[in-house]
């Protein structure tokens, strides 16, 4: 202001929900035949979603509106939950387009009104629909953009048959982070799994390993956390299975191999630490 600029609200204002809104006005265009049952779209801040809803149950109130958000970062569902808007304490900023603390007091009055439903999923399962659009549709899809497409596995069966609108709003993905997109597609979809493992440093030690245990799955990752001077040392292995259903027979070939060894997936800070 002091510099004769004016700010645009990111979401909490009404011009911006109602052009966010306009959205709508081009999907029922596009639909004209029928009237979508089901309509699924993002929130972040609440604008998109507040626009969106806000139009929908005027022009057709049959349509069930589900709100998505990512796990790491559930304001909207928290503030539902309390019936206010609240602040959240941390957020995980992997899904940026739509990782904010806190909602806007407008955007939570609409969605407590107007939306039927509102759910999350897991930054892994973004990232496993991200790679999916982009395979098979030639889609190029954000986090955040995903994050209506993701929610579809929850509603598989309430779906059935139906007509479905997913809005995929954001294209802006960095290729530097596909990544650790595929990484974390990966972990959620239960195919790469981390483990230390104690190694007798004599050669052909990996070898053995890899014939003994691993089969035909493939090794991605195998570093000696530390060296030491006597005849086993702790090495992280990172396992890429080719079928998710072979990790129990895994974790037996582990054991046998090493009974005392420990399984990273599930342990966040040792994971974040050496992975």
């Amino acid at each position: 202001a002091a510099h004769g600029q004016t700010f645009i609200p990111p979401f909490d204002d009404p011009d911006i929900i109602a052009g966010q809104g306009s959205l709508a006005v081009e999907m029922v265009d596009l639909i004209s035949t029928e009237q979508a049952d089901y309509v699924f779209a993002g929130i972040g801040g609440g604008g998109l979603i507040s626009g969106v809803a806000t139009y929908l149950k005027a022009k057709s109130p049959i349509t069930k509106i589900i709100g998505v958000e990512p796990d790491g970062a559930p304001s909207m569902t928290a503030a539902l939950k309390q019936n206010q808007v609240v602040t959240l304490d941390k957020i995980d900023k992997f899904v940026d387009g739509a990782a904010v603390k806190e909602v806007g007091s407008l955007t939570f009055q609409h969605a407590k009104v107007l939306v039927d439903e509102v759910t999350t999923v897991s930054e892994g399962a973004v990232c496993s629909t991200i790679l999916d659009m982009y395979t098979k549709q030639a889609i190029v899809a954000e986090p955040a953009g995903a994050l209506s497409v993701a929610a579809l596995e929850t509603y598989r069966e309430e779906i059935k048959d139906k007509t479905v609108v997913c809005i995929v709003s954001g294209g802006n993905n960095d290729i530097n982070r596909m990544q650790e997109i595929e990484e974390r597609s990966l972990l959620h979809e239960g195919l790469k799994h981390y483990f230390i493992v104690n190694f007798s440093q004599r050669p052909g030690a990996l070898k053995e390993f890899v014939n003994d245990v691993l089969g035909h799955d493939d090794i991605t990752k195998f570093e000696y956390t530390k060296k030491v001077n006597r005849g086993n040392g702790p090495v992280i292995i990172g396992v890429l299975l080719q079928d998710k259903n072979d990790y129990e027979g895994l974790l037996d070939r582990v054991a046998a191999f090493d009974p005392s060894y420990i399984p990273i997936n599930d342990n966040q800070t040792l994971y974040t630490l050496l992975v």
